[in-house]
């Protein structure tokens, strides 16, 4: 099938996949014929590969549950929408305070004198 991912999907080796991958959404090509799509339940590292397990799949259609892939196989995994949000705010924060510290714009004293 030779599957490489959608556009928006960033393409990761199995080997470095960890606890923090778990929970979301993957898609890789077990074998030739097959593409997998489903959210990460576990991830088990092995002398020579690794293991996945999906979430929410036994007893629905005769799929597996779980997959051995060899770590250096490129995986697909959709974006964490939370980290891609703060790493967007953080980026624009960044933006707002150059563009103060450029225009030389210190703030106004809004204080109440009497």
């Amino acid at each position: 099938m030779n599957y490489s991912g959608t556009g928006n999907e960033k393409a990761t080796p199995a080997h470095e996949l960890n606890r923090t991958h778990v929970g979301q959404t993957v898609s890789f090509e077990p074998d030739e014929f097959t593409v997998v799509f489903g959210k990460i339940a576990a991830i088990a590292r092995k002398e020579g590969g690794v293991t996945i397990a999906l979430h929410g799949v036994e007893g629905s259609g005769g799929l597996q549950s779980s997959y051995s892939i060899p770590g250096s196989q490129l995986v697909y995994l959709q974006p964490d929408m939370l980290t891609n949000t703060e790493s967007t705010i953080k980026d624009l924060f960044g933006k707002v305070q150059e563009n103060l510290r450029g225009s030389g714009h210190k703030g106004e004293d809004k204080t109440d004198r009497l």
